[in-house]
């Protein structure tokens, strides 16, 4: 009976099995908690930063790893009661009735190209070629498939691949993060009672890292993406979205499986003949979120994929089934010759050959595995007579392991340190020399000596030597644990003699660790500073030095933790540490005269309410000679260094005399495709606060505010003020001026914002050819406005003034005005690049050019929280509420004497001669002026205490000074406060009396 197709072809989704696993050693530094709960096959992930924000999944299979394990005697994690939740990783025995054969293969795919990790060759230029059979499929030509018989020899070829691995990084100026892994297992079962034999295909993928972005770092570069790692990653994820929508009935008419490498040897457990389980492991740390969350997206896309299984039969099974039956026809054919008695000599003799030759072909088939098997014992030996070698050579010796940012390549290379002097750097063909290869790695780098039980390391001239975080120029003597960086970003940890070694935890100085050391030195760290021996008593001074030397930890009174975003920023500092020391080594050796430096967006700067902005790594870029300015995100730099990385890779080709690769020489790449160089643009120098506070009470301000970058630098003085004004743009006299804000509510406002001038410009200072420009947005406007742009001049007047209007005043309006600030732009300038100009977009304008703001009216909207003040600012408030509530009543109190002034004027009581005073609301508006003049000094002193701060050389006497100095600062800060709060409530006072004795004598 013929079988129907539904019996021949099998349609299923793919399985989807979700891992949640234990913390590792980053996120338990960290501190890190727990976002991902489970129950069942359900995933639910909470967002660290909204406590309302939770998102669920369901999977077909979910694992929890995290938690209720212990580890035993070999370092296998199993579960600490029988029956729990923890799920481990052991795997069923063979059973008796079937063979299991396994083949392993190792390859990575490195931009495009494809490695063999397990060849014995050298590499191959361009790489292994990857081919197409009907049959088949995608597949890898020449790629060394290698027989295993037990776990071990699993294990040892993983480690085989990954050395590899290592070393070809090393040299390639490369790291597992530009590249994708594929270890591919070919596990056959055969079943000798049935004669059958399954074949199935395990692909385990790493992929290369994805890179976290953060919305202000997507934007698009002008240069194609570097490398073709990201390509893989796209397309994976096309296909993925493509198979999905077929699974659900949309019409696709191409699935892209060939613009990728990755996607074409995978293939068949995508989208093709296949039953497929895809397995993802999911970090449940807070700090871990987007890549989480992300990870799950991917999951749900992945399960929606349905394929059509059919049942492969491969050549040599479909060729023992021939031959089994042809020797069963043979025998029957003999049996049939004998029975009829016309069986001949010649045709028995046939017959019994025809049969020898096919159990001979059956058994040379079957003896295929043994052979593999014997032609594998061989490299296992010689593997083994190495790995003896160098275990012995630990016993005895000294020596340097690399440190990797894959964990999975730290530790695989041991260079031995043996008595004697040995010097270090590129190849070398001397006996006594340690060959190493890498960006700004010397011919000869560095020298060790290991005499009578000292290991000392001695720079050569021109090289770069780190220990432990610190540059060094001269012999050093090392310790055990010792961390080396050479070159650019060799890392090395120091292995002292074997009597030195004890029973030390090496894992803790993983390559995080190295990167978190230099970082320290440059000030940027977690965790409490070691300052025991500074004597400071001073609460508030000793803030303000915590907040100096820690950069981003999170200094606030009580906080147990640090903030998750700040611990972002600051593995995002130390993951580009040697990814800028890189590119800097690749200008210099290219010759570019680009320079590049790590600094931390918004690190001193705040919002218009006074709240801290989002911090984020950016890369600033200069070019040495023309001094121009560059500012790149995360992922733009990124981009950029993948294709700097191909161009030098390219250079170096052409040094060596490799030909050239069309359209990528150094030497004679054009500007635009040059990853070194972009077109001109605006440069954000920093920012001023402008407080609105005095136009709630049409109180002319004028202020000399101060420009303060990104990371707290004075950039600029900018003179503006705040004049409140009349509708046609007339300054208001101290007669308008407001005791109650309040007394707005429904009337038009007319003020206008007047920049003057900007003084000492920095920007200007190392650079004449420069210009700046001031940008600005206030309450509901959405578009900034710029002032004109200005060159060549360190001190430029702006003279820019620029007059808006709330024709109905809101309560909204007022909220902001007595909370917030208009922060001030300073734009730097660079020849080449265009001016910014203002975009009129949705802003409503009289036909006088006044700028229409709080078109919304009243509203019920509730404003952000106002900026956190000091205790003396906030008793300031209570003194001022007080005030209010006696003007309030003083109010009552005069309209009551004007009415009786009326009273007596209008019965023609003597009083036209007597001389009338000055009303006590006028009076009590000058009274104000002042104070909030006052108050304008108040400020500037209070922003100065904010940023004095010590010098990073401070010694014990320095910082002694420095406390002092704070000290007196503080001071004059609570007396100018006082004097201006007490100076308030004598004119109060005077006012009062005043009007009382007014009273006297007009009753």
């Amino acid at each position: 009976m013929r079988a129907k197709a539904s019996d021949m072809y099998s349609k299923d989704c793919v399985k989807v099995a979700i891992r949640v696993r234990p913390f590792n050693k980053r996120e338990r530094d960290a501190g890190s908690r727990c976002i991902v709960s489970m129950v069942s096959s359900s995933i639910t992930i909470q967002d660290p930063r909204d406590s309302q924000g939770r998102r669920s999944f369901c999977f077909d299979y979910a694992y929890w790893s995290h938690s209720g394990f212990a580890q035993d005697h070999s370092g296998l994690y199993l579960p600490e009661e029988p029956g729990g939740r923890y799920a481990d990783q052991a795997i069923r025995e063979n059973q008796d009735t079937r063979q299991c054969q396994v083949f392993f293969s190792m390859l990575e795919i490195y931009n495009e190209q494809v490695v063999d990790l397990l060849s014995r060759a050298s590499r191959t230029p361009g790489g292994l070629r990857v081919r197409e059979e009907q049959q088949r499929g995608f597949y890898v030509e020449g790629l060394r498939t290698v027989p295993c018989d037990s776990a071990p020899q699993v294990e040892q070829l993983m480690e085989q691949g990954t050395r590899t691995r290592t070393t070809a990084a090393t040299h390639m100026n490369a790291n597992s993060s530009r590249s994708h892994m594929l270890i591919i297992l070919q596990l056959k079962q055969i079943f000798s009672k049935e004669s059958i034999t399954k074949q199935s295909n395990i692909n385990l993928v790493d992929l290369a890292g994805s890179e976290r972005q953060r919305s202000s770092g997507s934007e698009a570069d002008r240069l194609k993406e570097g490398t073709a790692i990201n390509l893989s990653l796209t397309t994976l994820g096309n296909v993925i979205s493509t198979l999905a929508d077929v699974a659900v009935g949309k019409k696709v008419v191409h699935i892209p499986y060939r613009d990728s490498v990755l996607t074409k040897l995978l293939q068949s457990a995508l989208g093709g003949n296949s039953r497929t389980v895809m397995i993802a492991t999911l970090s449940p740390a807070d700090i871990c979120y987007e890549e989480s969350l992300s990870t799950l997206r991917y999951a749900e896309r992945a399960k929606c994929i349905q394929n059509r299984a059919v049942v492969n039969e491969s050549p040599t099974e479909r060729l023992v089934k021939e031959l089994k039956a042809e020797n069963a026809r043979l025998l029957q054919r003999l049996s049939r010759l004998g029975h009829e008695g016309r069986r001949t000599n010649d045709e028995t003799k046939e017959l019994r050959q025809l049969l020898t030759h096919n159990e001979l072909q059956i058994r040379a088939i079957q003896t295929l595995w043994e052979q593999h098997l014997q032609e594998a014992l061989k490299d296992w030996e010689q593997q083994y007579a190495n790995i003896t070698q160098e275990r012995r050579m630990m016993q005895m010796h000294p020596y340097i392991l690399n440190i990797n940012e894959d964990a999975q390549l730290s530790g695989v290379v041991k260079l031995f340190i043996q008595e004697g002097e040995w010097d270090i750097g590129l190849c070398d063909s001397s006996p006594r020399f340690i060959s190493i290869k890498g960006l700004g790695i010397q011919g000869r780098h560095a020298v060790f000596r290991n005499e009578q039980r000292r290991v000392t390391l001695t720079p050569l001239a021109g090289s770069k030597v780190i220990v432990n975080g610190n540059s060094v120029s001269q012999t050093t003597e090392l310790q055990h644990l010792d961390r080396l960086i050479l070159g650019s970003n060799c890392t090395y940890l120091f292995i002292g003699f074997p009597s030195e070694r004890g029973g030390d935890d090496w894992s803790r100085y993983d390559y995080d660790y190295f990167q978190s050391e230099l970082a320290a030195a440059e000030g940027i760290h977690l965790g409490e500073p070691e300052v025991q021996q500074v004597e400071v008593k001073d609460d508030f001074c000793l803030g303000e030095y915590y907040t100096f030397v820690l950069s981003l930890a999170d200094s606030s009174a009580g906080s147990s933790q640090t903030d998750p975003s700040l611990l972002a920023v600051f593995y995002d500092y130390i993951k580009l540490m040697p990814m800028v020391a890189e590119v800097n080594q690749m200008s210099q050796e290219l010759k570019k005269g680009v320079e590049f430096k790590l600094e931390i967006k918004n690190l001193a700067l705040s919002d218009s309410k006074g709240h801290d902005l989002e911090k984020e790594i950016v890369i600033r870029v200069t070019s040495v000679g023309s001094k121009q300015v560059w500012m790149w995100s995360k992922a733009k730099f990124v981009n950029r260094k993948f294709l700097m990385e191909d161009v030098y890779q390219q250079h170096q080709a052409e040094q060596s005399g490799q030909n050239r690769v069309e359209g990528l020489s150094a030497a004679a790449l054009p500007r635009d495709k040059d990853p070194f160089w972009d077109p001109m643009e605006p440069v954000l120098l920093g920012t001023a606060h402008l407080w609105l506070q005095s136009l709630a009470f049409r109180i002319p301000l004028e202020e000399q505010l101060e420009v303060l970058g990104s990371e707290g630098t004075e950039e600029a003085i900018l003179q503006a003020q705040l004049v409140p004004c009349s509708s046609t743009g007339l300054p208001l006299g101290e007669d308008d001026i407001l005791i109650d804000p309040s007394e707005l509510l429904g009337r038009r406002l007319d003020f206008q914002l007047f920049l003057e001038q900007c003084c000492g410009l920095r920007w200007i200072r190392e650079a004449r050819n420069r210009g700046v420009q001031i940008g600005f947005r206030l309450f509901d406007c959405s578009q900034p406005l710029y002032t004109p742009a200005v060159w060549h001049n360190v001190n430029p007047l702006l003279d820019h003034r620029v007059h808006f209007a709330s024709l109905h005043t809101s309560q909204h309006l007022l909220d902001y005005l007595e909370s917030s600030a208009v922060v001030l732009e300073l734009w730097g300038l660079q020849e080449g690049c265009t001016d910014l100009v203002s975009s009129l977009d949705g802003v409503r304008m009289t036909t006088e050019g006044v700028f229409i703001i709080d078109e919304a009216g009243p509203t019920d909207t509730i404003p952000a929280e106002s900026a956190e003040l000091s205790c003396s600012l906030r008793a300031f408030q209570q003194d001022l509420e007080e005030l209010k509530s006696m003007n309030a009543s003083l109010k009552t109190e005069n309209q009551s004497l004007r009415e009786q002034l009326n009273t007596a004027r209008n019965g023609g009581e003597g009083v036209r001669g007597r001389s009338v005073r000055p009303s006590c609301d006028a009076e009590f508006a000058r009274a104000l002026k002042v104070f909030y003049h006052n108050m304008t000094s108040v400020r500037g002193q209070l922003q100065r205490l904010r940023r004095h701060r010590p010098s990073e050389e401070s010694d014990l006497l320095g910082l002694r000074l420095f406390v002092d100095e704070q000290s007196r600062l503080l001071r004059d800060f609570s007396e100018q406060l006082e004097q201006s709060v007490s100076t308030l409530k004598q004119d109060v006072a005077a006012i009062v009396r005043r009007k009382r004795e007014r009273s006297g004598i007009w009753s």
